[in-house]
């Protein structure tokens, strides 16, 4: 991997994403706040993924086993 070439392309990825938000525009205080709330946004979005997606994933799977007909035991079962 060529270490100019992806620098290259990271600045030019980089003046794209200024193109498309147009944030190249803004005077450099403005630019601060918008990436600041950007990266805020997108931080907290996969935390959210994060906590959340694991639990839903393991309940569908729960609902799919137990629609197929594998049942859990529960705990009444387990004591007798």
């Amino acid at each position: 991997v060529d270490i100019k070439s992806m620098t290259s392309y990271l600045y030019w990825l980089y003046c794209q994403y200024e193109l498309i938000t147009c944030s190249y525009l803004m005077e450099p205080w403005e630019k601060v706040l918008f990436y600041t709330v950007n990266v805020a946004t997108l931080v907290t979005l996969a935390y959210a993924a994060y906590l959340f997606v694991p639990a839903r994933i393991s309940g569908a799977f729960c609902f799919v086993l137990h629609l197929l007909g594998n049942q859990p035991e529960n705990t009444v079962s387990i004591m007798k």
